[in-house]
Formats: C-alpha cells, structure tokens, sequence
C-alpha cells in the first residue's frame, strides 16, 4: 500500500473517515506548520512531545513549535503599573463613603509627597483610626472584586496550581478549589493582577476568582500557602530568545511531555509538562506526580 505523503490529502481522508470530527492521536501529521515530511504519527516510532495538543515528529519541529508559541506570547501586550491609573483613587473612595475626613486625607497625601513610601491606606489605618474592614472593602470597590473569608490556612498536604516563585513575585496565595473543581480562587492584598489570573486559567483549565483578604491576614495566610506542595519547578535564565529556544527544544525532548502548555506572565514564560496522562475529568485534582513546571526569563530573576 503506498504511503500518502500529501498533508492535505491526509486531513481530508481522515475527516471523511471519522465523520468530520478531529482524529485521533495516532493518525495526528506534525503540528509543525512548516513540516514538509508529512509523517502521521502511527507510522513513526516517536509518540511524543505533545505541545498545546499537537504532536512534533522530530527536535527541529519541536524547536519551530517552540519558536511559534514564544512569538505568540511575546507578542501579547504587557500590563504596565500605569494602566489601573484609570481607577478611583483609593482616597477619594474612602472620603466618599464618609470613613475618612478632608483633613485627613490631605493630611495623608501631605505624608507620601514628603517621603512616606507606603499606601495610602495604610498610613489612614496607622495614624487615623481607620478600620482595616473599611480599607478593604473600598479596596474591593475600586477593583470590583470580592472579599476572601479565610476560614481556614491551606493544608500542608494539598498541592499548589500554582509555581511557588510566581506566589512570591506576584503576592497572592490560592485560597481553595471549589468542592466540584472547576473554580481556584486566588487571593491578593491590595489589587488585582488579572495578567497573572488569566496566566493561571490558561495553565491550568480552572476558571480563576481573584479577590481580597485584609491586609492583617494577607501575610500569615500568604506564608501557610509556602508549606503547600508544589509541583517540581525548574528555573531558567536566558541571555538571548535563541539560547532560551536551545535549552527549552532540549528539555523537552528529554523529558517527551504527552502535553505542553505555554503562557507569559509579565516578564517570565510559564510551561507546564505533563509527563502523565493529565486527567481526563480535567483539572479537578492538582496534579503532584508526572508533571513538570519551567518558568523562564530572559533577564535574571528579581
């Protein structure tokens, strides 16, 4: 029986014979835009990397793949610390709920212009008697997310969605997954990083609920989540977007991941490999065994 070697061809043979619907792995070509071998998967030997769900028949597609998605996610625009500027400063939402005076707030302002490096908030907290309640709630308002009840520290048995590192860099800590699995939420202190939210979803397949606690929780509750377990994690340090595209296009063809997710979160690109089969139910348990986390960045971490 001849071997087809035409792409087309391929596709078009297999829709008709499976009614229209995507095939099945075995009978996957390279997901390699630019692969001219035109290989199907059930007639080489190699079964995997699997990368955002497309097979790579050989290093140097695994490197085109690579180079793809990296342009993909370097490409997205990142949030700078200005654009929440458009938002209600948190002083004129205080003083419109009637929590802190004119005097005071000016007072407060006064503070920051003369060298006070903290927030606002919490010098109205510290010298004005302002409840910390108060201060989140219009925390809330001004980013339009709920407050987090913590009714209970993370346990040291349950495992993070979430790389340590990127819980320290960014200050949040996952509060719980929802008792049917299909929603984390994830805690910060003073604002909302939906850069990081939307990293985490994309990552994971959770729907992410980012919200508030008080600031007097926020630190205790932030270090109980560093005795979670955490998904193994490697660190990688690049001079160059080549360098980076060597070592990743190494690394996963050592490790042969069944999946590969990739996204950027600020200035660091996040890839998880699942070295098992990632449950078919889909993300209601955290994965501990069989999966790998790879955050990258081409300037050394801070």
């Amino acid at each position: 029986m001849p071997v087809l070697r035409s792409r087309g061809r391929i596709h078009k043979l297999h829709e008709s014979a499976l009614g229209g619907h995507t095939p099945p792995p075995f009978l996957s070509v390279c997901a390699n835009p630019k692969c001219a071998s035109g290989w199907l998967h059930v007639w080489r030997s190699r079964t995997a990397p699997v990368i955002e769900g497309g097979w790579s028949c050989s290093s140097g597609c695994t490197r085109a793949r690579l180079t793809q998605l990296l342009r993909r996610e370097g490409e997205q625009p990142s949030p700078s610390p200005t654009m929440h500027r458009h938002r209600i400063p948190i002083g004129l939402v205080l003083l419109e709920k009637g929590w802190v005076s004119h005097e005071e707030l000016k007072e407060g302002l006064d503070e920051q212009r003369a060298g006070y490096s903290g927030r606002i908030g919490e010098w109205l907290v510290e010298h004005c008697g302002l409840e910390e309640a108060r201060l989140t709630q219009a925390l809330s308002m001004q980013w339009n997310c709920p407050i987090f009840s913590l009714k209970e520290t993370p346990s040291e048995q349950a495992v993070s969605a979430v790389p340590r590192l990127l819980m320290e860099a960014f200050r949040f800590f996952q509060v719980r997954i929802s008792v049917t699995g299909a929603v984390l939420y994830i805690a910060f202190e003073d604002h909302i990083d939906h850069s990081v939210a939307l990293a985490i979803e994309r990552i994971t397949g959770f729907r992410v609920e980012a919200g508030l606690v008080h600031g007097s929780e926020f630190a205790s509750a932030h270090h109980a989540q560093m005795r979670a377990r955490f998904v193994p994690t490697r660190i990688m340090e690049a001079a160059s977007m080549e360098s980076l595209l060597e070592a990743l296009t190494s690394l996963i063809e050592k490790e042969k991941p069944l999946d590969t997710r990739i996204v950027r979160v600020h200035d660091f690109y996040w890839l998880r490999l699942w070295k098992a089969a990632p449950e078919p139910a889909g993300p209601a348990v955290v994965p501990a065994a069989g999966v790998l986390d790879v955050l990258c960045s081409l300037a050394a971490f801070r």
